[in-house]
């Protein structure tokens, strides 16, 4: 492995660790505070239970994600200086308001876990949803900033230097809007799935009825409402890509030939040496439709980009499918809870239902970790589009593959600690609010 693969490696892993994290963290609290509202409205103790719980639960990311932003931060001037030499003055602003928002949130979660009887009920309920929109916020700083590696702007590049800094248009590039849009909803589907899916698994085994069942229904409404207006916000982003960036949507579907009438390839394998698409589905047309909002339109192809300048086409195609085949999938299981709550009420007490949900569990980060592979990789060769190659950004300090090692090892402990973490938390649920929530309900 040579020291461009061992930096793109270590910065794919940081990242594909990172966002798993960063989509908890915008997302959980709103979960929370929705728990907490129906508490303070109803008086019901199960939603006391299940907003100190997911309480607990936010305080774990919060910790680990500071931890792994942290180190991300590092990564940016340790493995690419030349690209922070130039880059950090043009978008260094949408980084120093996610620090503010981070600053917010810290102290919003002090305020909301240890003011339990100690402020105003509906006070304490405003700290915790201050939690969920700073949490929000810090994402879509952190997603403008990758918007402006895609879609450059706020300088203007005169003899190999970037002068005339505008650092507010840096920040409102063309891309920031379509890209935080995407990975907002992305976030409240997968984090909305797995939450469901670890709740229907306590379900399933018949754990605190009372309790499951409502953390159930507040994730899968969230989670499943996200699903379904995905493909709206995806629709955007294509459209969005085909103007800024053809040739990431012509690696996304493999797209070899400009033409007209382009087709929408579903699945496939690319073969490089032929320039085809092996075992794919065509549907004529329809890519120039999604891309252009019309069946004739011209859809450019990699025949018309320098093959030096062309991304990793295996790679994007594949994570492209697989984002797009985990989301349909949630779709249809978001149409299925609100076509059972509609018509149905007793499917959700059903073994099988129930296990649909446990299935889809892991579906939603799956498609997160396609999306942003995606993104990234798509952009390839350049780290910032159009103006610098990854290449010319790396650093040309020697042994970054033992760098690459050593910071896989601290990922992989992290992981271990939260899984270790989550495990407690979950497993204590029952022994602490056994007394509190006793019913008869029981799954057929």
């Amino acid at each position: 492995m040579d020291d461009l693969m061992a930096a793109r490696s270590q910065m794919a892993l940081s990242l594909g660790f990172h966002i798993i994290f960063a989509c908890i963290g915008m997302v959980m609290p709103f979960f929370m505070a929705t728990s907490h509202y129906f508490y303070l409205k109803t008086g019901d103790l199960n939603y006391k239970n299940l907003t100190k719980a997911w309480g607990k639960g936010v305080a774990i990311f919060f910790v680990t994600g500071a931890v792994s932003g942290t180190m991300l931060s590092f990564e940016l001037g340790l493995l690419w200086p030349a690209f922070m030499e130039h880059a950090g003055p043009i978008f260094g602003m949408p980084f120093s308001l996610e620090g503010t928002a981070f600053f917010i949130e810290a102290i919003a979660i002090g305020f909301f876990l240890y003011g339990w009887d100690r402020f105003s009920p509906w006070f304490h309920w405003i700290t915790g949803l201050i939690v969920g929109i700073s949490g929000l916020a810090s994402g879509i700083l952190v997603v403008a900033a990758n918007g402006w590696m895609n879609s450059p702007s706020g300088f203007d590049y005169v003899d190999g230097k970037y002068i005339n800094i505008d650092p507010i248009a840096a920040m409102f590039n063309d891309a920031w809007f379509t890209q935080a849009l995407h990975m907002t909803i992305a976030a409240f589907v997968a984090t909305g799935f797995a939450v469901a899916g670890i709740h229907a698994l306590m379900l399933l085994k018949g754990k605190n009825i009372g309790f499951h069942i409502k953390a159930f229904k507040i994730a899968i409404i969230f989670g499943g409402i996200a699903a379904v207006v995905q493909p709206i916000s995806g629709d955007i982003s294509a459209k969005d890509i085909a103007k800024r960036q053809p040739e990431k949507l012509a690696a996304m579907e493999s797209h070899f030939e400009t033409k007209k009438q382009a087709p929408l390839l579903i699945g496939g394998i690319p073969d490089l040496e032929r320039k085809t698409v092996d075992y794919s589905i065509k549907i004529p047309g329809a890519l120039s439709f999604l891309a252009h909002g019309d069946f004739d339109a011209v859809v450019i192809g990699l025949d018309q980009i320098p093959e030096e300048n062309h991304p990793p086409v295996l790679v994007t195609h594949i994570a492209f499918q697989i984002m797009v085949f985990t989301g349909m999938i949630m779709v249809g299981l978001g149409l299925l809870y609100f076509f059972a709550i509609w018509k149905k009420q007793n499917w959700i007490n059903k073994k099988w239902f129930l296990k649909l949900f446990i299935a889809a569990t892991p579906l939603g980060f799956i498609a997160v970790e396609a999306g942003w592979t995606v993104t990234e990789v798509g952009r390839q060769p350049w780290i910032l589009y159009g103006y610098m190659k990854t290449s010319e950004a790396l650093t040309p300090m020697p042994g970054i593959t033992y760098s690459f090692i050593v910071f896989s090892l601290v990922y992989l402990s992290l992981s271990l600690v939260v899984v270790f973490l989550l495990y407690r938390q979950i497993k204590a649920v029952p022994e602490l609010y056994s007394n509190q929530n006793k019913t008869t309900e029981s799954i057929q």
